[in-house]
C-alpha cells in the first residue's frame, strides 16, 4: 500500500462533482489530508476522517497559508448565469474566484486541477463559454508547477438545488443512453466519472500541463 503523503484543498466541495471527489479522495490510499473551504460547515463532511473545513465567508479571503503544504489543489467551483443571478455574479465566481485561488497556487510546488468547460473559448460569442475561455488563457500563462484543466459537457447527477432544464435533458440523455454506447465529445458524464478522473490526473499526471476532454472523462480507467 502506497503511503499517504498528499494533501489535497478544494474549492466547490458542496457541489455536485465537489462531493464527489471529496468523497473518492476519502477512500483514496495515498491521501491523507483533505481540507475543504467552505461559506459554513457541513454534517455531511464531519463524517470524513481526513476532511478538514476551513469556514470562509468568501473565498476571496484565502491567502498563502491556507494553500500552503498542500500538493494539489482542486478547483469544482462554478455556476451558472441563472444561478449566480447576474453576469456580472456568474463573472465574480467562475473567473475571479478561480483566478484568486490559482494565484495562490503560483510557485508553489503544488499540482492545481481545475473544472472548465466544453467549448470554452475567450472568442466565443456566448458569455459561459467566452468566461471559461478567459479563464483557461489564464491559468496558463501563470508559473504553475503542474496544471489539469477538465471539459465536461452536461453532468449528470442528483443536485440538492435541482435544475429544471437540466433535469429534462438528463432525463432526454438517459433514454437515448443505450443508443449511446461509444464515447461521443458531447455526451453527458457523471460527476463520478469526473471526479475520477480528477483524481486519477492527480495520481499519475506527469506533464507540467493537461486538458481534458470530455472524450478522455468519458473513458473507464
Amino acid at each position: 500500500m502506497k503511503k499517504a503523503h498528499n494533501k489535497a484543498i478544494v474549492i466547490g466541495a458542496t457541489g455536485l462533482v465537489g462531493q464527489a471527489l471529496v468523497e473518492q479522495l476519502q477512500q483514496a490510499d495515498d491521501f491523507s489530508e483533505i481540507t475543504v473551504v467552505v461559506r459554513k460547515k457541513s454534517d455531511k463532511f464531519n463524517a470524513y476522517s481526513k476532511v478538514n473545513q476551513l469556514v470562509l465567508d468568501d473565498f476571496l479571503l484565502l491567502n498563502d497559508e491556507d494553500v500552503a503544504g498542500h500538493s494539489h489543489a482542486f478547483s469544482c467551483l462554478g455556476s451558472t448565469i441563472k444561478q449566480a443571478g447576474s453576469k456580472q455574479a456568474f463573472y465574480a465566481i467562475d473567473y475571479e474566484i478561480n483566478a484568486h485561488f490559482a494565484d495562490l497556487i503560483q510557485d508553489k510546488n503544488i499540482h492545481l486541477l481545475v473544472i472548465s468547460a466544453l467549448g470554452a473559448n475567450a472568442k466565443s460569442p456566448i458569455f459561459y463559454n467566452k468566461v471559461k475561455g478567459e479563464l483557461e488563457n489564464y491559468l496558463k500563462q501563470l508559473t504553475i508547477y503542474k496544471l489539469s484543466i477538465f471539459q465536461p459537457s452536461l453532468l449528470i447527477g442528483k443536485r440538492s438545488d435541482v435544475r429544471v432544464f437540466e433535469d429534462m435533458a438528463q432525463t432526454l440523455f438517459k433514454l437515448v443512453e443505450k443508443t449511446w454506447t461509444k464515447p461521443f465529445k458531447v455526451k453527458p458524464v457523471s460527476a463520478k466519472q469526473l471526479a475520477h478522473t480528477m483524481l486519477q490526473a492527480a495520481q499519475t499526471q506527469s506533464a507540467a500541463f493537461k486538458l481534458y476532454d470530455n472524450l478522455s472523462i468519458q473513458q473507464p480507467s
